[in-house]
């Protein structure tokens, strides 16, 4: 009994990786309608999270979220769990990948990661994001399979979950029981309507981190200036 009881979701769960995700509020240009409760001229909103340098639970200003939220935005505004609303710069996109690193005019906790091997099937998932704008929601399910290619991006590696994932959460977290990082929320499945369908895919953290540390790499040949880490 107490084996299983540790491997179960419930409020500790958003309790730990809750405040570390944030809505993403894009504006692209000639987005002339409201998307999902949105102000007019903002796209549809989407989700991310703060991800700190060393991986874990600090104060950091560095946001993750999906490349396809904000690779067309003209000003990219950021909203934390406790509803403060500011302005977030591009740092780096990787859209082979479809991940994209901004940084906030406020910090928050760094979520934390889980081991960088693909987690078990049948483990607990939670996913965390932004629904239809509506804010932070929480919904659970299980890993249903991992290393999957759904033909969405240039490289993939994707954890499939059934954990109900909606338009607005790309970007969010997929978190286990524990509220530690396994995925980054991208995309769902489906071939009649924008909606959740049971089959949902995350960008697994191995990728993640091989995307994030490509994109430093990058940036300090570019800058001079580290990023995520220092230049070497």
């Amino acid at each position: 009994m107490q084996a299983a009881a540790l491997s179960d979701h419930g409020p500790a769960t958003y309790s730990n990786a809750g405040q570390s995700v944030v809505k993403v509020l894009p504006t692209w240009p000639g987005y002339g309608r409201p998307g999902f409760g949105a102000p007019d001229g903002t796209a549809p909103e989407g989700s991310g999270f703060f991800l700190h340098p060393g991986l874990g639970a600090a104060q950091t200003d560095f946001v993750v979220t999906a490349a396809h939220v904000v690779s067309r935005a003209e000003r990219i505004e950021i909203s934390d769990h406790e509803g403060r609303r500011v302005d977030a710069s591009l740092i780096a996109l990787d859209e082979a990948r479809d991940i994209a690193l901004l940084k906030a005019e406020v910090s928050g906790q760094g979520i934390t990661l889980t081991s960088r091997q693909a987690p078990p099937v049948g483990l607990h998932a939670c996913a965390i994001g932004n629904p239809f704008g509506l804010g932070h929601s929480f919904s659970c399910g299980v890993v249903s399979a991992t290393g999957r290619k759904a033909g969405f991006q240039a490289i993939e590696d994707f954890i499939q979950t059934d954990a109900a994932i909606n338009p607005g959460m790309s970007g969010g977290a997929l978190v286990d029981a524990k509220g530690q990082l396994i995925g980054l929320i991208n995309a769902i499945y489906t071939k009649e309507a924008d909606i959740d369908a049971g089959v949902n895919f995350a960008i697994s953290s191995d990728l993640l981190l091989k995307g994030l540390a490509r994109l430093s790499k990058a940036f300090c040949s570019q800058t001079g200036e580290g990023m995520l880490t220092p230049c070497p």
